[in-house]
């Protein structure tokens, strides 16, 4: 066999191979003789089929076979050895004439992509902003309230007070409205229908206009879980209350008991102690979505200011001739030009993580599990034993799917660190509802 490789320019290129029938020719022979042996053909005893009949019927199929497998074997590790860096798979050229397979020799064309050299600039970053997001004293309050909500109790009352829970049936037979709903005289918009509210008892039956009876529409919609058509529907109409329960919740104080409760015991002993603590969950929470927003502004602005050529026709051909069903060269094109900048990241952040010996070891990968898995039993509240994670850690691992998940989970963490590490980002120290509108314009 011969295999040599014609450089057509930088990004694309041409293996020419040549096959001998030398090559091939012996295991013809024996995938031949088994087919002999093992042939069931009216007329002849198993075993005795003419060797010409078995020939003129599979031969021609058996030597496709065979030739294929050494074209596979040999391009395969003439890319190895060579180290050749291609973008898709080489795609094969269409003979010129049709192949004729008793010929002494085959020559076989493959198309190749190849890999462009550039250069990663990290001073192009220099303009991005990395977000960290600061909990706003309102949000802390508002953890804190829920907490003493939460931990409070409930006491029944006969009369409606601000402040107070209120459950009451909702319903209105227009829209097939039966719902139970919790509210307070805070959600309510009329002075009038607040009045009424009040005077009422528990168990009574009470009739209102729906349009203006909470305070906004959005409200309306989400207390009572309406689409957009049954909202419009039940504006036109009345609605009746029937009132089942009034609840003052009293708020529970704030003592080393609940703290303990809240927090492994002693590590919290101050209402301040307890802020901070609430302020570092806080922070944690926020950091995902800010951690995103850093991934989408690097990804685009150092594809942006990485200058490089593709092959973009090979690549346009690869798409269409590699895809599941069938596509024409305009829908190839297109989803050329959707991946673009797709492929581009990939050859940037390909570079970084071989540059920067970012792989994941063996060892990363199984520490890394380990963790996910007991913060993951922590929010259970379990303390999982070392036999029981190893056991625990084996089985995930044993997993394909969930392996290359988490790895892939892992090398995100990794790229986005390097980042942090060594780009000239902005650092910006931002509430939550600064970055919300800073980040996407939104307020």
């Amino acid at each position: 066999m011969n295999i040599n490789k014609t450089d057509l320019d930088s990004l694309n290129s041409v293996i020419n191979m040549t096959i001998d029938r030398k090559d091939y020719e012996e295991k013809v022979s024996t995938v031949l003789s088994n087919y002999r042996k093992n042939a069931n053909i009216p007329g002849f005893r198993k075993g005795h089929v003419p060797m010409g009949m078995i020939k003129k019927q599979y031969e021609q199929a058996v030597i496709a076979d065979e030739v294929n497998k050494l074209l596979r074997e040999n391009l395969d590790n003439y890319i190895k050895d060579e180290k050749l860096e291609l973008l898709g798979n080489p795609i094969p050229k269409a003979p010129k004439e049709a192949l004729n397979w008793k010929d002494s020799q085959l020559t076989f064309e493959f198309e190749l992509g190849m890999a462009p050299k550039f250069d990663i600039k990290l001073s192009v970053l220099k303009k991005i902003i990395r977000y960290e997001i600061e909990p706003e004293k309102k949000m802390i309050q508002e953890q804190i309230n829920n907490i003493q909500k939460q931990y409070g109790k409930l006491v029944s009352q006969n009369k409606i007070e601000k402040g107070y829970e209120i459950t009451a049936q909702f319903r209105n037979k227009e829209v097939e409205l039966e719902k139970m709903v919790n509210f307070t005289i805070e959600d309510i918009k009329s002075k009038k229908n607040i009045s009424v509210l009040k005077e009422a008892k528990l168990s009574e039956v009470l009739s209102f206009s729906t349009k203006g009876f909470f305070r906004d529409d959005e409200t309306l919609k989400r207390l009572l879980s309406l689409d957009d058509k049954k909202f419009k529907e039940l504006l036109k109409s009345n609605i009746t209350i029937e009132l089942k329960e009034i609840n003052e919740r009293i708020l529970a104080d704030f003592n080393q008991e609940l703290f303990d409760k809240l927090y492994e015991p002693g590590s919290v002993t101050s209402v301040k102690e307890l802020e901070e603590k609430i302020k570092e969950s806080l922070k944690l929470q926020f950091e995902p979505q800010a951690n995103q927003k850093l991934m989408n502004d690097i990804s685009e602005a150092i594809v942006a200011k990485t200058k490089f050529k593709l092959p973009s026709e090979f690549l346009t051909k690869w798409i269409q001739t590699s895809s599941k069903e069938p596509m024409t060269q305009e829908e190839a094109v297109q989803e050329y030009s959707k991946s673009e900048n797709g492929i581009r990241y990939q050859l940037i952040e390909g570079k970084i993580i071989s540059e920067n010996n970012l792989d994941i070891t063996f060892e990363e990968l199984k520490d890394y599990t380990a963790s996910m898995i007991q913060n993951q039993m922590m929010q259970y509240g379990q303390t999982p034993e070392k036999e029981k994670l190893d056991e625990i850690i084996s089985n995930v691992m044993s997993n394909k799917d969930e392996t290359r998940r988490i790895s892939e989970q892992l090398m995100r963490e990794k790229i986005l660190n390097f980042y942090k590490e060594n780009a000239p980002l902005n650092t910006k120290k931002v509430g939550f509802d600064a970055f919300i509108k800073q980040a996407y314009g939104k307020a």
